[in-house]
């Protein structure tokens, strides 16, 4: 397994614009569309968001989905959360729609999950890893961008959120959030193979 850092997009950078395939959301979660249509990132409000880079296959991922739930209920009407997986299902099919709604119904996630089948959107975050996470102002500028926390699959560090908390927190109570910022890592992006294109 191949362990691959987040590329720190530079704070300051704009939400990128984006319309993808939703394939989870429960009714009256944020953005629009049921499952199978379309969702589009100009449906979100002027508040705070946190969008996710996930998949269903991932070891790091899977690590980490009992804090994303947590951390859905713990900020529910507080921040926007938004989860996008871009992997190739060419070469991983169990990322595909079925596999994120089987990962969604699974951790009782209410929060959008959309398919970015073109990898398009994936390009446009300069996402590297799964998972991958930023976090936007009210304004919608990235603030954060980087790990959930210090636990990884095995190491025995606590898995409580607490890097990507503290930032939520500060942001919320309009105060300065915690440096440095420390990249995720986890599996890289299954990127489409060369000369293909599609899911």
């Amino acid at each position: 397994m191949v362990l691959t850092p987040s590329t720190m997009l530079p704070l300051g950078t704009p939400l990128p614009s984006f319309q993808l395939e939703q394939v989870w959301g429960a009714q009256g979660a944020v953005g629009q569309g049921d499952r199978g249509e379309n969702w589009s990132s100009a449906a979100l409000e002027p508040a705070p968001v946190l969008v996710l880079f996930l998949c269903a296959h991932c070891p790091f991922v899977k690590h980490i989905e009992p804090e994303l739930s947590r951390l859905e209920r713990d900020t529910s009407g507080r921040i926007q959360i938004v989860a996008i997986a871009s992997n190739s299902t060419l070469t991983h099919p169990q990322d595909g729609p079925e596999g994120l709604r089987e990962q969604a119904e699974r951790n009782g996630w209410r929060f959008p999950y959309l398919f970015d089948s073109s990898q398009a959107v994936a390009r446009a975050f300069h996402a590297a890893c799964t998972p991958d996470l930023y976090l936007f102002n009210s304004a919608h500028q990235l603030v954060y961008r980087g790990q959930l926390d210090a636990s990884r699959p095995g190491n025995d560090q606590p898995l409580d959120g607490r890097s990507l908390r503290a930032a939520i927190e500060a942001l919320l109570n309009d105060q300065v959030i915690p440096e440095p910022q420390q990249p995720s890592i986890g599996c890289n992006i299954k990127w489409h193979p060369e000369g293909t294109a599609g899911r």
